[in-house]
């Protein structure tokens, strides 16, 4: 692992034991986790489900997004954050950690067009969030969502997402996740890393 790739674990792991404090976006009955507490059981659940490490580390990292702002209540409703992780990410992960990431809030859209339990099951909040997000999804568009190199892991990682919510929940702590991504950025080949600038000020 070259110079870059420790800086990124470096900010990464930054940015999750500090803004990974933030109270998760969560309207669930189920309560209230952190950032962290989500990403960790997100990554838990992959895990549980046997995916392989790439889509793991794409559980782990999916909304890394929401805490690149300052704001910690900045663009939590959109698929804004998905777009900003993909530029602090890109540079040093793959697709196949990128793209589920990407399409993660689509695949909310697409399982309301698909799923008429997974519709009922929203609260009232999280069917508002969907409106912003494009609302459920036309039967063109689903079809067109279906097609994607990684829809499927999409829509793992949305079901995982949706479930990662539960307070008190035992985990692996940070630094495993933190040497699974360590140890798939040494496999991704040599090139530009992250703009630092992307990440505000703590």
């Amino acid at each position: 692992m070259d110079h870059s790739d420790r800086s990124l674990i470096e900010r990464l792991e930054q940015l999750y034991r500090t803004r990974g404090q933030r109270l998760h976006v969560d309207d669930g009955p189920a309560g209230r986790v952190t950032a962290l507490e989500h990403a960790l059981q997100c990554a838990q659940l992959a895990e549980w489900a046997d995916a392989d490490e790439s889509l793991v580390a794409a559980a782990f990292l999916h909304d890394v997004g929401h805490l690149l702002h300052e704001d910690p209540t900045a663009g939590q409703e959109d698929e804004h954050h998905a777009l900003r992780a993909l530029q602090f990410l890109r540079p040093g992960f793959g697709p196949a950690v990128t793209e589920p990431i990407r399409l993660h809030v689509a695949a909310k859209r697409y399982l309301c067009a698909r799923d008429g339990a997974y519709l009922l099951s929203l609260t009232p909040a999280s069917r508002h969030a969907l409106l912003l997000q494009g609302g459920v999804m036309t039967d063109d568009e689903a079809h067109a969502f279906e097609k994607r190199p990684h829809a499927v892991a999409a829509i793992q990682l949305r079901r995982w997402d949706d479930l990662a919510r539960t307070p008190g929940q035992r985990t692996p702590p940070l630094g495993h996740y933190l040497r699974l991504l360590a140890l798939l950025l040494a496999r991704e080949p040599s090139g530009t890393r992250p703009d630092w600038h992307l990440l505000d000020a703590a």
